[in-house]
């Protein structure tokens, strides 16, 4: 017995070291396997956290979760949603003129400026919340919320935009008669440009509830507004299955948003205001006193070149968000549309456009898209009203109306932006 023990005794010692071998060799591994992910994951991207720090990267943690979500059970795909995610003076409103003219598409121009207006003065971050909350309610057709800030009576001839929008102006919603040859009144398959005097006249108003109605109809619901200042306040929304919910970004060269921003800039101060006021949270007493006495003091070109800084810097968190390591079904909720090539080459977007939302084509639409990008001039005189336009003098006219210091500004406030989308800058062409 005496001369056995220490044999398992060396046996013993010899498992022991095995296994600390084996414990060591798994350690090493995962570290190593760890830092080589990590070193790959930044070469591979963007760096985002580099350019944007303020960037939250836990909004992808549950990206195997989501795709499970949205694949679950084989069930039909509910009702398209369809977000128009721009800012003012992007072109915008010619984009959502294509949606309104779809007899598929029941169509909202900015809803959330009755939010807006209604809470006067307040930041542009602060307000995000209650618009994604206000968007939910209204892709749902429930447009009680809105009552929240236009007030209880509120009704069709109430909203923001309601005069050139087709539901609203075509029947059933409202009737002209036959024979007649106003714009308003007819049938909602007639593709054409609503004279907003025409639908004042003999569309009469009519309670909110028989426009939800109308609304639960469509099979696509189409909202349009340029309030929303980052896509990551959207991500709870698209991560409900039930709301099928797709995001077109519309973007335009900055130095053009400039040069139409300071054509209109007197329409612009309240809302530019409230983006700037975005500046003022966080950081201490001191600093925020002293950008407030800058924001009263520096005047409209002030409130505009640095309103339009933020923009820029809300569309790189964007960029960010969809080419850097996001899931897959968040790119394939995601389109991205430059202005400059929608005007250009119109037949060919508006197809891209169709394609992603689900939407069937029309022979009119595309008819109606060519008409409008083929006017016979670019004019600024009515910046807010949908109206053909040459598209190219549209897409240079920056060139010949900003001078070489507000373009140089303008560069210098979007340049990280407008590398990514592909504008080149001025010193570029030197």
């Amino acid at each position: 017995m005496k001369k056995r023990r220490p044999r398992r005794l060396w046996l013993l010692l010899l498992l022991y070291a095995a296994f600390m071998l084996l414990l060591l060799s798994v350690i090493l591994h995962d570290g190593w396997w760890s830092s080589r992910r990590s070193r790959a994951e930044y070469e591979n991207g963007w760096a985002p956290r580099r350019l944007c720090p303020s960037l939250d990267t836990s909004m992808w943690e549950d990206e195997a979760g989501a795709e499970v979500e949205e694949g679950a059970g084989g069930s039909p795909q509910p009702r398209t949603h369809i977000y128009l995610h721009a800012t003012w003076r992007s072109g915008s409103s010619f984009l959502g003129e294509l949606f309104n003219q779809h007899s598929g598409v029941f169509y909202l121009y900015e809803p959330a400026w009755h939010m807006w207006q209604s809470l006067y003065p307040g930041d542009a971050e602060s307000l995000q919340g209650a618009l994604r909350d206000l968007l939910r309610s209204l892709f749902r057709c429930d447009f009680s919320a809105l009552r929240l800030y236009a007030g209880d009576n509120m009704t069709t001839a109430g909203l923001f935009g309601w005069k050139n929008n087709k539901v609203i102006c075509s029947a059933p919603m409202c009737s002209a008669g036959a024979g007649s040859a106003s714009t308003a009144g007819g049938p909602r398959d007639r593709v054409g440009l609503i004279e907003p005097a025409d639908c004042e006249k003999r569309c009469p108003a009519r309670p909110l509830r028989d426009l939800e109605k109308e609304c639960r109809r469509y099979p696509v619901v189409v909202i349009k507004d340029v309030r929303l200042m980052e896509m990551s306040a959207l991500l709870p929304l698209l991560r409900d299955p039930g709301l099928n919910l797709k995001i077109v970004q519309l973007f335009r060269d900055p130095r053009a948003m400039q040069n139409s921003r300071l054509r209109s800039k007197r329409s612009l101060l309240r809302e530019s205001l409230q983006v700037l006021r975005s500046r003022l949270r966080g950081g201490d007493p001191a600093s925020r006193a002293q950008q407030q006495q800058q924001l009263h003091r520096g005047g409209t070109d002030f409130l505009l070149s640095g309103s339009l800084e933020i923009i820029c810097q809300g569309w790189l968190r964007d960029l960010f968000l969809i080419r850097g390591h996001s899931p897959t079904w968040l790119r394939q909720r995601y389109l991205k549309l430059r202005y400059e090539d929608l005007v250009l080459s119109p037949i060919k977007e508006l197809g891209r456009l169709l394609r992603f939302t689900g939407l069937p084509s029309m022979p009119e639409l595309e008819d109606f898209v060519m008409n409008m990008t083929r006017g016979p001039s670019y004019s600024s005189d009515r910046p807010f009203l949908v109206s053909a336009r040459n598209a190219k003098e549209a897409v240079n006219a920056w060139r010949e109306r900003l001078s070489r210091e507000q373009v140089r500004r303008v560069e210098e406030a979007c340049g990280e932006a407008m590398q990514i989308l592909s504008y080149r800058a001025e010193a570029d062409d030197d």
